[in-house]
C-alpha cells in the first residue's frame, strides 16, 4: 500500500558529510510494504550538535550517523548500547520520547559477511583505514577469532590506538607483507572523492590475496573490487555492510523485521 504522510508520521534520518539515495530508498521502500506510518529523509550538516539537538527536539525517531560523525555523536547522546561502547563508534541513533540511545549496526553486519563468506579465521590481514567504520570493522574481525592482522593507518596516533585496544600490530604503509586478506575502509575508491579510480592496495598486493573486502558502498563495485573479481577473488563489497547495517537499523526504529524476500527486494529497489 502506498502510504501519505500526516500528522502522525515517525521520521526517520541519516547524517553524513556526503549524503546519499540508499537508506532514504530502502527504508521508504520497507515502509510501504509493511504498511508502516514512518518517512525517511537524508540530511547532511555542518553543525551536528544542532542536529542532534534537533533529533531530540523533533521527536525524530532514529537517525543513521556515517563518516565523519559516528565518535563526535557519542558526547551528544544519552546511552550507548554494548555494540557502540565496546568499540566507542555509533552508527545507529534511537530516540525514544527524547532519550538518546546509540547502537552500532556496522559491526553486526561485517559479523554476519565474514560468516556468510566463509572466510577462513586463520587468515592473516591488513585492514586500511583508523576511523570509526574502522573500529567497527576490527572489532568484528577480533571477535570473530581473526589474531592475525595488521592496521595500516598513515595517522600514527590513531592507527596505534586501534591496534593496541584489539591486539594487532600498526604500519603506516603495508610494506612488503602480503596478507591473504585485504580490506579497504578508507574513501579510496568512492564515488566524487579525490581518489574514486585508484586501488586501496597495489595490484601485486591484490594478486597474492584470496579475499578482498572494501567497505565503501559507493560505487558498489569499487576499484578494487573490479580488480578482485577479476583475479577470481572472494569478495565483499561495501552494499552488502550498508544493506545489512540499515535493516539493523530498520528493526531498531520499527521494531518490525521484513522477510527475506522483503529485505532483498528493498535493497534491489534502493540499487535501482
Amino acid at each position: 500500500m502506498q502510504m501519505h504522510p500526516n500528522k502522525d508520521t515517525r521520521l526517520c534520518m541519516s547524517l553524513s558529510a556526503r549524503p546519499g539515495n540508499f537508506g532514504l530508498r530502502f527504508h521508504n521502500h520497507l515502509y510501504e510494504q509493511l504498511g508502516l506510518n514512518f518517512y525517511y529523509k537524508a540530511f547532511a550538516s555542518d553543525d551536528l550538535p544542532g542536529a542532534v539537538a534537533g533529533i531530540r527536539a523533533l521527536r525524530i525517531r532514529g537517525c543513521g550517523v556515517s563518516m565523519p560523525f559516528k565518535e563526535a555523536c557519542i558526547a551528544l547522546v544519552d546511552e550507548l548500547d554494548p555494540s557502540a561502547a565496546a568499540i566507542q563508534s555509533i552508527n545507529t541513533i534511537v530516540n525514544t520520547d527524547g532519550h538518546l540511545k546509540a547502537y552500532n549496526t556496522d559491526y553486526i553486519a561485517v559479523a554476519q559477511l565474514l560468516q556468510t563468506h566463509e572466510v577462513p579465521k586463520d587468515s592473516t590481514f591488513a585492514l586500511r583505514g583508523s576511523g570509526g567504520m574502522a573500529k567497527a570493522v576490527a572489532s568484528a574481525l577480533r571477535d570473530g577469532g581473526y589474531k592475525n592482522g595488521l592496521i595500516v593507518a598513515r595517522n600514527e596516533q590513531a592507527g596505534q590506538a586501534l591496534a593496541q585496544s584489539l591486539g594487532y600490530e600498526w604500519q603506516a604503509e603495508l610494506g612488503t607483507r602480503r596478507p591473504q586478506m585485504l580490506i579497504n575502509v578508507t574513501p579510496i575508491g568512492m564515488t566524487g572523492g579525490p581518489e574514486a579510480d585508484q586501488l586501496a592496495f597495489d595490484a601485486d598486493v591484490i594478486e597474492k590475496a584470496q579475499t578482498v573486502f572494501d567497505v565503501v558502498a559507493i560505487p558498489s563495485e569499487t576499484p578494487l573490487i573490479v580488480r578482485a573479481r577479476a583475479e577470481g577473488k572472494r569478495v565483499i563489497t561495501g552494499l552488502e555492510v550498508v544493506a545489512i547495517q540499515a535493516l539493523e537499523q530498520f528493526v531498531l526504529y520499527t521494531g518490525a523485521r521484513p522477510t527475506q524476500e522483503q529485505f532483498q527486494k528493498a535493497v534491489e529497489f534502493a540499487r535501482s
